[in-house]
């Protein structure tokens, strides 16, 4: 067996017994010892391979497989810009928190700084993006080989200086992408003679934070008039679990869309519109805790920066996880081991009927608003019919926040919403969905705009021989970029600067182009027909384009605003 065969299988031995369960390749020469050992591997069972021709979808792809299972998937690709094209990935899941491990093919040290064809230096192209960055090279010893790789997957889950069974910042998970890069020596392919693998290792379980010791509970006492801000955390569990927590004292919880729905009976609907009414103005909490990170809308980063020195930040990860603000206070405590509790007895039943009663009569005034032909009334209408235990992979921009304005969360049961909130970029959405959806045991569905969906459009480049994931993309086409029309050069003054470079039409055709991929397409012309559309049963990728006027954007948003105020002026 040739040097870099031995190095390859001693990789994929190590991925395997380290829990590693998905990887993805993306071919290339360099790559190939890698490529031929995880075949192997997949033929036995051992790990299931997806295969992807653009190493940036590619990346995505492996996010998305981490993403919701919190187990590193990896992906292997060739030398050169192959490698570079995975930074949007690996940038998102580092700020994202999301396990993933990165495999570079390379040529051998001394092919470096000399002009060889496809080399450039990959040793710490991700900078501090990495939780560990290493180089594995054919001299090495099968042990030293086999502790790094450990000790990689280990980082990856868990975070760089992760030394016992669970994470080291009191419990907190920092899982985050790592990069190994591997220097190969021609040959590349196997010697014709290698006898036939049958030997194999046994598979192993990823390390967990949940695999230590219990943690210490973390006690936090709160007055009457607290209100629980929750924004995207790195586990969809999480949100759930603190907002049971603070809700089974009673205090309400106003969230971003992220999470496993229901959160609870005292989560609150329509958050951004309820703070920005002048019922709020009149209603200031006396605390208000906060938890993940706060990103969608201006009246929730209002209310948090307001008075400093009544919030209490819930701190469940590092640092970039947030504030990006001032307050009074911050807890460092895992989700599950935070213990609210009264002060001097407080009884909240007061304030929180307030607060429903609120939210109730602005959805009440809010809904008929929300027609069809609308991006609110798009995403009301699917999360209505969406089934039980389904997922639903949001999109940055204008899907994300039609989805939070418009969303009635008590009527929403077993619904995860995700999305790719590290840095809420629109590239990788659809190609985050697709690995969500194939490490998925429910159904999956994407909510996007029509650029995130182009940006991204080699997701859906499948081959015939690769699994197929049973994803539903709902593509919401405004032609163009329709969330600036909702922000300040979308205000009528400007309008004769936006369409060229703010508005970008493209005229794109998602028919053919859905087509080109042979993927499933349907265009949706009603609330009945989306509803019929989403209830089929039906198995691989689809797209169904819902048109849109993004002329009405702002005005929506505005008729919105004067609905949420008018409902709740005269409310106590």
């Amino acid at each position: 067996m040739n040097p870099s065969t031995s190095l390859a299988r001693d990789i994929v031995d190590g991925l395997i017994t380290g829990g590693v369960r998905h990887v993805v390749l993306a071919p290339g020469s360099r790559s190939a010892p890698l490529a031929y050992e995880l075949l192997a591997a997949s033929r036995a069972g051992l790990l299931e391979l997806h295969v992807r021709v653009d190493e940036r979808a590619a990346g995505f792809l492996a996010l998305g497989l981490g993403k919701v299972t919190r187990v590193p998937a990896a992906i292997v690709t060739t030398s050169g810009t192959a490698v570079a094209n995975l930074h949007p990935a690996v940038l998102e899941a580092h700020h994202g928190l999301v396990p993933l491990i990165v495999l570079s093919a390379d040529r051998p040290p001394e092919l470096r700084g000399i002009g060889a064809n496809q080399t450039t230096v990959q040793p710490g192209m991700f900078g501090e993006s990495v939780r560990l960055q290493a180089e594995l090279r054919p001299e090495d010893d099968p042990e030293s080989r086999h502790a790094l790789l450990q000790k990689a997957i280990r980082a990856a889950c868990l975070g760089p200086d992760a030394t016992g069974p669970a994470s080291p910042i009191a419990g907190l998970d920092i899982a985050g992408p790592v990069h190994l890069n591997v220097a190969l020596r021609e040959p590349l392919v196997p010697d014709l003679d290698d006898p036939v693998r049958t030997q194999w290792p046994v598979a192993g379980e990823p390390p967990s934070r949940d695999g230590g010791p219990a943690h210490a509970k973390v006690a936090l006492s709160l007055p009457e008039r607290t209100l629980v801000i929750i924004g995207d955390l790195p586990d969809p569990a999480d949100a759930r679990t603190l907002a049971t927590a603070f809700g089974r004292q009673g205090w309400p919880v106003v969230s971003e869309p992220f999470g496993e729905h229901p959160l609870g009976p005292t989560a609150i609907s329509h958050g951004p519109l309820l703070l920005g009414t002048s019922w709020y103005e009149a209603n200031q909490p006396e605390r208000i805790v906060v938890a993940g990170r706060v990103t969608l809308s201006r009246p929730m980063r209002a209310a948090l920066t307001a008075d400093p020195s009544r919030v209490t930040y819930v701190s469940v990860g590092p640092r970039w996880l947030g504030p990006s603000y001032p307050v009074g206070e911050t807890v460092v405590a895992r989700a599950d081991s935070l213990e609210p509790e009264r002060a001097d007895g407080a009884d909240p039943s007061t304030w929180l009927h307030s607060w429903q009663v609120v939210s109730s009569a602005v959805g009440e005034a809010i809904t008929p608003a929300l027609e069809w032909g609308t991006g609110p009334g798009t995403a009301a209408h699917l999360l209505s019919v969406l089934p039980i235990d389904a997922t639903l992979v949001v999109g940055s921009s204008n899907s994300v926040r039609d989805l939070e304005l418009a969303a009635d969360w008590s009527t929403v049961s077993d619904l995860q919403v995700v999305a790719n909130r590290g840095l809420a970029g629109i590239d990788g959405v659809v190609s985050t969905a697709v690995g969500v959806a194939l490490s998925n045991a429910g159904p999956t569905y994407a909510l996007v705009g029509d650029l995130t969906f182009l940006h991204d459009a080699n997701a859906l480049l499948i081959g015939p021989g690769e699994w197929r994931p049973d994803l539903t993309v709902v593509v919401v086409n405004d032609d163009g970029g329709g969330i600036f029309s909702t922000l300040e050069p979308g205000e009528p003054e400007r309008a004769a600067d936006f369409e060229r470079i703010f508005g970008t039409p493209t005229g794109a055709r998602l028919e053919d182009l859905a087509r080109a991929y042979g993927v499933g397409y349907a265009r949706v012309e009603s609330a009945a027909g989306l509803a019929d559309r989403v209830n089929e049963r039906v198995s691989g990728p689809r797209v169904l384009e819902v048109p849109l006027d993004r002329s009405r954007h702002r005005s929506l948003r505005q008729r919105l605003r004067e609905l949420a105020e008018s409902a709740t002026a005269t409310l106590p």
